[in-house]
């Protein structure tokens, strides 16, 4: 049963917990202080008794919300508002208030009032009128006359901490599981207390046994994770520089200003130190009182930690005359802004009170020139430059109602080319060494194009798979315009061209992009042939930052499938990456003719490899999580489109992650 707490602000928790025939495995997102979302997979065994597919196992999918009213004080308790399984089917839908007050440090008391499935035991009426019944149909759908309506009843229940790894918990519940218990029988409900034990294994992981409803045991399992906290305490990677104050910088004596063979060296010496750091120097133009250094962070995971790693460099390098240091970060090849540090402030702030703040404040961030200074000196042997990988892979398909989680297990060889600053040709080849994933049988159940809908196919057929063969130009044709234009096998699915332009102001929260493409549908073998199938596709997008690490953008127009319509999504995002948001597609494609799910929604979840591993890399897993994955509301997969690869070293972000400066 539901509580009146929360978790911590930004907890990310994981539960997986089965009693007889029903398991669930459920994620839940603190969204803020007092709103949290979930996420649940349920299971019910012996659900079909006569099945003509063979399959006897019911799977639902949901959606939870809850706030808190109030937060625990002395005298309130903690109160909390909920909506349980809001566009589902309806299975699990239930609404509720509780409260918990805690007495002491060890005991927990909770009682509240339920309605749907958790008033449909010991009901003591419906004081806000009867609960209609609602043909939920194909799913995805907002009930909203159904809520706090039909019956309500209480329940309750308390908790008792023994000491910090040990507790005891006894629950009063008013879910009579109507349909599990009653009309499917797939376990005896012979009681409505049920009773647990639950043990803090560590400061992540929690464990339960459960006797439940008098007839079954049970037991669960929680993982949690604050994105606020590092696992590791810190980074395991090297440590900076000390800033070298400039009084005790090497001497190049008066005449290194006109000395292109001293200002060579100077550069040479600045790589060196940010090798290390995997730090590339891209080129340097340095007069009696500035250096403008252009650079290419392919290491860390901080953009301000690569800034402030960057500045020390210089301050070690750099004549004492020069007192300006203009640091311009460049990813595909373009500039994208300019970090503008004073040398006095470097030396002033290393060791003060409040210096990230300090620093911070003392920064400008300005757009960044699209043309070098006049005087620059390009790095060696940076163009043209290869690159390539081979990594162990794992894909999976979720969801499918046959099998709900499959894999396959394989090798993916990487390689990029860049013939120069913007000019990238790269590819994604992947071979398979288990092939876990099957054909789906209820996949092309479609009214649309299969546009995405043939995934499964996709999956068995192609092996070897060239995931990716393309060729980007990226480019800055103003200083707050961004471009891009990519042409190949685009992904997977589809190959063409796809062309997109962004702006981007540095000091502003919010940016607008366009993007254009024509695809043509690739063979399931993902080799290098095409089927019939081609469409022109685009958007307009709006991205907006609103401050603490919440973002925002809506991207309107033409979809893969041919419908026109409209995505809203909501992230966020911690200074460490870590990111969690989740999405809604409406598109003119009519609920009965997208099929199950309605409409495509689903969350996201990106989790940098360096949070988990503490070590410096920029690699990051994305987890997708969608219901169902059908035709409608489906968008081209390009790689490295312009916004997220641009606003990194914007300001914004930069003031987001800025607490690593100095690290």
């Amino acid at each position: 049963m539901p509580s009146g707490e929360q978790q911590s602000d930004g907890t990310l928790s994981v539960v997986k917990s089965q009693f007889g025939p029903i398991g669930r495995t459920t994620l839940s997102f603190q969204i803020t202080p007092r709103l949290s979302g979930s996420f649940r997979y349920s299971s019910v065994k012996d659900w079909f008794t006569n099945p003509s597919d063979g399959i006897t196992t019911y799977y639902d999918r949901s959606f939870d919300l809850r706030y808190q009213i109030t937060q625990e004080g002395r005298y309130v308790p903690a109160i909390t508002v909920g909506l349980q399984d809001i566009i589902g089917t309806g299975v699990q839908s239930g609404e509720y208030i509780a409260a918990t007050k805690t007495f002491g440090d060890k005991v927990k008391v909770t009682a509240g009032l339920g309605w749907g499935r958790y008033g449909s035991y010991g009901s003591i009426g419906a004081p806000f009128g009867d609960r209609p019944a609602v043909d939920f149909g194909l799913g995805g759908k907002l009930r909203t006359g159904q809520w706090f309506r039909g019956d309500v009843a209480p329940f309750a229940g308390v908790e008792w901490q023994l000491n910090p790894k040990w507790s005891l918990k006894a629950e009063y519940s008013s879910d009579a599981y109507v349909e599990e218990a009653g009309n499917r029988a797939t376990f005896q409900r012979n009681s409505p207390f049920n009773f647990g034990v639950e043990y803090s294994a560590k400061n992540n992981l929690r464990l339960g046994l459960y006797s439940l409803y008098g007839s079954e045991i049970g037991f669960s399992a929680q993982i949690v994770l604050d994105p606020k906290k590092n696992p590791h305490g810190g980074s395991l990677g090297p440590g900076p520089l000390p800033v070298t104050a400039s009084a005790a910088a090497k001497s190049w004596g008066p005449n290194w200003v006109t000395d292109r063979g001293a200002q060579t060296a100077m550069r040479d010496q600045t790589q060196s130190i940010l090798a290390h750091d995997g730090i590339m120097v891209e080129s340097i133009a340095i007069s009696p009182t500035r250096v403008h250094l252009r650079i290419r962070n392919t290491r860390l995971d901080n953009a301000p930690q690569a800034i402030g790693r960057t500045a020390r460099a210089l301050a070690a390098t750099m004549p004492a005359s020069v007192t300006t240091f203009e640091i311009v970060p460049i990813a595909q090849g373009v500039p994208l802004s300019t970090v503008v540090i004073r040398r006095a402030d470097l030396e002033a702030l290393e060791f003060a009170p409040g210096q990230d703040i300090a620093m911070e404040q003392r920064t400008q961030i300005l757009p960044a020139p699209g043309v070098l200074p006049a005087g620059a000196i390009l790095s060696d042997s940076q163009y043209p430059r290869f690159k390539w990988g081979l990594s162990p892979y794992v894909a999976t398909s979720l969801f499918d109602p046959g099998k709900p989680l499959q894999a396959d297990v394989g090798l993916r060889l990487t390689a990029r080319y860049d013939f120069a600053p913007g000019l990238i040709a790269s590819t994604s080849i992947t071979k398979k060494l288990y092939a876990g994933i099957e054909r789906s049988t209820f996949a092309s159940r479609t009214k649309l194009p299969p546009v995405r809908s043939d995934a499964s196919v996709y999956a068995t057929e192609g092996d070897p798979a060239i995931e990716r063969l393309t060729f980007a130009w990226y480019a800055k044709p103003g200083p707050e315009l961004y471009s891009r234009v990519t042409v190949g096998y685009l992904e997977p699915m589809f190959g063409g061209i796809s062309g997109e332009l962004l702006w981007q102001q540095t000091g502003k929260p919010y940016a607008l992009g366009i993007e254009v493409n024509y695809v043509k549908q690739r063979d399931f073998d993902q080799l290098f042939g095409f089927q019939d199938y081609s469409i022109v596709t685009g958007h307009v997008s709006g991205y907006y930052s609103f401050g603490g690490g919440y973002h925002a953008q809506l991207d309107v127009g033409r979809y893969l499938a041919g419908d026109y319509g409209a995505t809203l999504s909501l992230d966020r995002e911690f200074a460490n990456g870590i990111k969690v948001g989740a999405f809604a597609t409406l598109t003119d494609v009519p609920f009965d003719t997208f099929g199950e799910g309605s409409f495509d929604k689903g969350i996201r979840i990106d989790m940098p490899l360096a949070f988990l591993s503490g070590r410096p890399t920029q690699k990051v897993s994305r987890m997708v999580l969608r219901p169902l994955l059908r035709d409608g509301g489906a968008r081209v997969d390009v790689e490295n489109r312009l916004y997220d690869t641009v606003r990194k070293y914007q300001e914004t972000d930069l003031d987001a992650a800025w607490g690593r400066f100095w690290r």
